[in-house]
């Protein structure tokens, strides 16, 4: 991956004046779209390689492109079995060296992936969103993950959740969401990785001089 790379360009200078209405709508009428033959197989093979494995806490590395951080998540938390997700098998399959004994990388639509998650009572320690598609196009809102209607679901496993990306209003725009469902004030922060980036979208994004931002809360699991 070449270091050239540019920075966010979006006609948006600030959170999405319409962001509060979508988390509103997401939070009176929950999501009910019958889940995919795929997805509960996909999930199916996630639980089974916990339940080989009991007695160790979860962390969840959601949408994990080609499965670094999951391998690097997993050093970071040995005592933890870490899963990955992506719906890109092409990217999954990308030759990163062996998975750690503790790691698991599984290929899943995430708006699917979480719910059944939720709905199996699953309770991770940590939770990571690492660099998610930040669609800058105001007229995207509903396909950022702040926008989207699976959002009370995604806050509702509960954990350490952190978020990083290069598009500080995405990280705003998460803020403020959270806040709605929640009640909390988590704070959006610049921050500079320590050690090796944990994804090569982040490497790639340090060499290009951008800056980086985070939001890490603590989040109770629903229900």
């Amino acid at each position: 991956m070449q270091a050239d790379s540019t920075p966010i360009h979006s006609s948006q200078h600030g959170p999405h004046q319409g962001l509060a209405q979508r988390v509103e709508r997401a939070l009176r009428t929950p999501w009910q779209r019958p889940f995919a033959e795929h997805s509960r197989v996909a999930f199916a093979s996630a639980q089974a390689w916990l339940d080989a494995r009991p007695g160790h806490p979860l962390v969840l590395d959601s949408g994990c492109g080609v499965g670094l951080s999951t391998r690097r998540l997993a050093e970071r938390h040995p005592d933890a079995l870490v899963i990955g997700v992506d719906r890109s098998l092409d990217r999954i399959n990308r030759d990163h060296g062996p998975l750690p004994g503790n790691a698991c990388l599984i290929r899943a639509d995430l708006v699917d992936f979480w719910r059944l998650a939720l709905e199996a009572g699953w309770a991770p320690r940590a939770h990571y969103l690492l660099y998610p598609n930040p669609y800058p196009k105001p007229g995207l809102l509903k396909l950022r993950w702040h926008g989207h209607p699976v959002l009370p679901s995604l806050l509702g496993l509960g954990g350490e959740l952190e978020l990083r990306s290069n598009w500080k209003i995405y990280v705003e725009e998460f803020a403020i969401a959270v806040g709605l469902v929640t009640g909390s004030a988590p704070t959006v922060e610049g921050f500079m990785p320590e050690g090796a980036a944990l994804t090569p979208f982040e490497a790639k994004y340090q060499r290009s001089g951008h800056a980086l931002w985070r939001l890490r809360v603590g989040l109770q699991r629903l229900g």
